[in-house]
This record gives structure tokens, sequence and C-alpha cells, in this order.
């Protein structure tokens, strides 16, 4: 692999007659280096020629040549590695003329512990590096805990982490709502789990009616041996499973792994809805909203798509399309050499296979149109908002801050951020409030703004157009003497009071500048923009605050003891039963205990006793 670059300020012709015929890909640069677009070629002299010649009937093109100031590329070996290389620079760069996905998030998995004892089963993000059985991935964590509860719920397998586990003297309450058989406790032989733990792998590959047949056959042995109790629960637990692989499973689809990719293209924008089927179950579906160039045809935004949203993912060996993808042999040979083995791309599909072709593609122009109809919702508010507030324009992006704590406890700031097309969540931040006294909600305020706009200003980063603070008037005041004093005078701050009775058509509206209170009519679009972002701002924060309370009441204060590790801290825990057994025992009882030093034991009662 070999790469060059062509300087600014070029004439296309003396170039194009030195460039290569091999395969490879291609970058478009402006004056200032930014990469305006990537592509590959079979053969880049062809390929990179034909922007430059005199009919190019397309603007987007057009507009592009007329910016470029630099060219790189890069030889490769095959047009499929230059497939491969073109969508990690696009992943990587993001450029203005390319099809964007937006999708960096890893999708989930379920995973189950087959090298343990006891298995567990739980949900999984991120590298699938542990020892173990992975299945998957989900369209996203509601669905993979929804199918966690039916595996609980149908073959009892603990869900709990090791650590718990390995601690019980007693079951908890999954043992008591029928959703776990206490194998912690022992009352369940590792034999029996096992069973369990395969039907459960069983039914998350496909498999159901083996797992039925095997059901089915327990039930007529327990008859026959009396035991009506235990045929009953069996029965049931047949039914369920007969009524979920029935909800679940995909006919014409087989027992095999397939995706199912539907475009859907309205008013210059793109939605892509993907079906995961896997074992021949349906495991959901999720919509995708690329970014894509005006006049870019469907057969390349389906091929863009599919080399970037599999650059990270595990294809299927089947995939289902509404858009057979531009160059459709080379796209199976790029996803084939990633999956090390051959994947199918098919667009011509009859039976079932084209009724949940058509459905997928149904659910996508229905995204399109629900997202289009939102932002239009939020235009209308933004210039209602504008109008309310006396703006020059509607404004480009608010931002809204909100305090959350218990008794001055874990003291935790939201910022959350709305812009021209919604919530921009890549954008919030938290910030945890140190040293204030307790409950003091201006301290609170004053920190958390400061970090804030302390750290946008330093890195010229895009400003609020409109500041709205979860409060009233000391609020705004103390809103305004931060801003003052990094003088960013050019940020209007609202204050947002709840009406009485937290009566949402009450809610009053505090100006800066001392311009008074508004209240706004209770149908007003504006009032509602405001209403949502200032609850999205509590969310934040008391989600936030309800974390950082959580964790510092489960931290031990023996863990800032030195050299006490985790396990020396069991072992203590578990001999005096507790922390308070611990703060009681003197350090002849504490240096007793296996593992623990007199030095240690010294240590351990000096910091309780100094810091408890």
């Amino acid at each position: 692999m070999a790469a060059e670059r062509l300087p600014s300020g070029f004439e296309p012709a003396p170039f194009l007659k030195t460039l290569t015929h091999r395969p490879g890909v291609y970058r478009m640069l402006d004056v200032g280096g930014v990469i305006l677009y990537v592509g590959k070629a079979k053969d880049l002299k062809k390929r990179v020629s034909s922007y430059f010649r005199k009919n190019v009937s397309s603007p987007r093109i057009r507009s592009m040549v007329q910016q470029i100031a630099a060219v790189e590329f890069t030889v490769t070996n095959t047009e499929a590695e230059a497939l491969i290389l073109e969508n990690n620079l696009i992943k990587a760069h993001r450029p203005r003329y390319n099809v964007l996905l937006r999708d960096d998030k890893s999708y989930p998995y379920i995973y189950v512990s087959t090298e343990d004892r006891f298995p567990r089963i739980a949900f999984h993000r991120g590298s699938r590096k542990q020892p173990g059985r992975y299945f998957g991935p989900y369209p996203s964590a509601g669905a993979v805990r929804e199918t966690l509860n039916l595996l609980q719920r149908l073959f009892r397998v603990r869900q709990c982490e090791d650590s718990f586990f390995a601690n019980r003297s007693r079951p908890c309450l999954q043992y008591q709502i029928k959703r776990c058989t206490a194998p912690c406790v022992g009352y369940i032989d590792s034999a029996g789990y096992r069973a369990d733990i395969q039907r459960a792998v069983r039914f998350l590959e496909g498999r159901s009616d083996a797992v039925i047949g095997d059901l089915v056959k327990d039930m007529e042995q327990a008859a026959e041996r009396l035991e009506y109790e235990r045929a009953a629960q069996l029965r049931d637990q047949i039914e369920a499973l007969r009524q979920i692989s029935e909800r679940q499973y995909v006919s014409g689809s087989g027992d095999r792994d397939l995706d199912i990719v539907a475009l859907a293209l309205e008013g210059g924008a793109a939605c892509v809805q993907v079906f995961f089927i896997r074992g021949g179950r349906n495991l959901g579906n999720k919509s995708l909203f690329p970014r894509v160039p005006d006049d870019m045809p469907a057969d390349e935004i389906m091929q863009a798509f599919l080399g970037q949203y599999y650059l990270e993912r595990e294809p299927p060996s089947e995939i289902i399309l509404s858009h057979a993808p531009a160059e459709q042999e080379l796209v199976a040979e790029m996803l084939g050499e990633q999956a090390g083995r051959r994947v199918a791309l098919t667009s011509a599909v009859r039976g079932e296979r084209a009724r949940w072709l058509k459905l997928a593609e149904r659910n996508a122009l229905e995204a399109l149109q629900a997202r289009s109809a939102s932002r239009a919702g939020v235009t209308q508010r933004l210039e209602a908002l504008q109008e309310a507030l006396e703006l020059d324009a509607p404004p480009a992006r608010l931002e809204c801050f909100d305090i959350s704590h218990t008794r001055g406890e874990a003291a935790v700031a939201s910022c959350v951020v709305f812009g021209s097309e919604g919530p921009l969540k890549s954008d919030y931040r938290r910030f945890n409030i140190e040293g204030i006294t307790p409950g003091d909600d201006y301290a609170a305020m004053h920190q958390a703004l400061t970090r804030r706009y302390t750290r946008l200003k330093e890195n010229d980063a895009a400003l609020p157009d409109v500041l709205l603070i979860d409060g009233g008037r000391g609020q705004v005041a103390e809103a305004e003497r931060v801003l003052a004093e990094l003088q960013l005078d050019q940020v209007m701050i609202v204050g947002v009071t709840k009406g009485e009775g937290r009566r949402p058509e009450l809610d009053t509206l505090t100006m800066s500048g001392g311009e008074g209170t508004r209240r706004l009519p209770h149908n007003s679009p504006a009032l509602h923009l405001v209403q949502q972002i200032r609850d999205e701002a509590h969310r934040f924060a008391i989600t936030g605050h309800r974390q950082r309370r959580a964790k510092a009441r489960t931290d031990s204060p023996l863990q800032a003891v030195p050299g006490l590790g985790p396990k020396r801290r069991q072992v203590l825990l578990k001999h005096f039963g507790g922390l308070r057994g611990v703060s009681r025992a003197g350090v002849e009882e504490l240096s007793k205990v296996p593992g623990i030093s007199r030095r240690l034991a010294e240590q351990v009662y000096a910091y309780l006793h100094t810091n408890g």
C-alpha cells in the first residue's frame, strides 16, 4: 500500500497523466487541508479523471471540484481492500461530500459464561474476548433486557454478578419470585443447573422446537412418577415457550442469521431500517439516519451504508436489501473478507422474505416521516421562542442547567444542549460539585457554570444563544455574575420557575438584565420547548445524582486504607460481620484475622477512628 499527495494549486492535466491505473483510495482536500471527499477506485486514473471532465452533470460534484486544492491517494492491492480503507477513512475524517453514518455506539449482546460451574447470563456491550458464548447483536439495550427477562422466566437461570453469587448465605429475591433456582446456596445441583443453561442457550440459538421436545419428555416422565406439581410447572413452561417462539419466529428464514436492510429517501433525507434475525428469531429493528449528499442515487447510498455499518460489526451470512448496492459483488467480497466466510447480498426476494422486506421498507419510511415532522415541530417552537424572547433570529443553540442532591449529599449539576434538530446528547455534560456548603444551590450553580463556560471559552467552542436556568431571580443573578466574569455578555439568560402546585401552565420565566418575569400562554409552543429542555436537564441531573449517591454509599471506608486490598477487606468484613464490627474491634482483635499483620491492623484502627 503506497500513498502520495498532490500539492495545492495544481493543474489536473499534468497530474492525471502520471496517475496509476491500479486500485486504490483518493482524498479530495480544500485549501485548508480539510478532506472534502473520500472515494475508492478499481482504476485510480480513470476514476479521478472523471471528476475533471467538462460535462459533469451532478451539481454536487461540480461544487466539490471547484473547492479541490489538493489530492491524496493510496494504492492498494485489490479493489476490496480499497473499499475497506475507504470506509475507515470516511469514519475517521467524516468528509462533507460523503454519506456519513452516525452510529458509533456498539450494539449489545447477551453473554453466557459457559466456562463457570454455574454459568450466568448477562447483558454485554464491548469487546467479546472473555471466554463464553455471545448472542446478538441486539438493536437496543431494551431488546436485550426483554430477552433476559424471558430467559429468567422460562429457565430460571442466574444473572447476578459473580461477586454477589459467591457471597450469598441465603437465596435472594429472584428465588422468591421464581426467577432463579438459587444455585448460590445449593438448592439445585450442577447437573440440573447445566441442563437449564443448555436449554437457554438452545433457545438463544433459535432451536426452540428442540427445547420444547425435551421439556415434553420431562413432563411425561414427571407425570409417570406421579410428580404432578413438577409436571404442571413443565406444562406451563412449554406453553410460555411456544407462545414466545410463535411471536419471534420469522417464517422463510429457516434457522439462518440474516439482516434485512431497507432504505427510504424523502426530501433530501434518508432513513435505513435494519431488522436483526438470528437463528430464525426476530431480535428487533433499529432506525438509522445517515447524512447523504444531494442528488446521490439510492444504490450508492446503500453501498456507502453497508461499508460503514459493517466496518466494525460482524455481518450475518445473508443480508436482504431494498436496493442493490452499486457494486454488489465487490461489497459482498469485502464483507466476506471481514467475516472470514461467504456473505450473500440479495434484493430480489419472494414469498415471506418479500413480506419482511416490505415491512422494513414501511418502517423506514414511517421513521423518516416521523423524524421530519419532529424537526418541523422543533423549528416551529424555536421560532415561537424567538418571538417570545424578542430575539433577532431563532436561537440555534440552547443550554439548560439544573442541580440535584439529597440534603446536600452527592450534588450533581447537569447541562443539556438543544439545537435546531432537537437534543444534542453528545454535548450533554455533568459536573460533580465539590468544596461548597452542602445544599447551597447558588454556589453549586456558580461552580458548574464557571467550569462549563471557562472550558468553552478556552477552546473557542460554540456558545449558547439562550442559557436556561432551573430557578428564579437568585439563580439568574448567579449566572449573570459568572458570565460577566468571563465577559460573555452576548448570552441571554432565562430562569424557569415551576408554577404554583407544580402546574406547568403557571411556569414563569425570569429574564436577565432586570427585565422582570414573563408568563407565556399555556398553549404556547415556546413554553412547551422551554419546559421540555428544563425537564430534560432535571432528568439528566437526577440520574447523575443517584448514580453518584449510590456509589458513595456502596464504597467502603476501608478502601482508603493503604495496603488493604479487596481480598483482605472481604476477609475483615466477613470475620467481624460488617463494617460496624470492624470499627468496634481493637488492634489485637484485628491482628488475629488471617492475612492482617499487626502493622496493618494499626493502620486500619487509626484510619477508622480518625475518619470515622
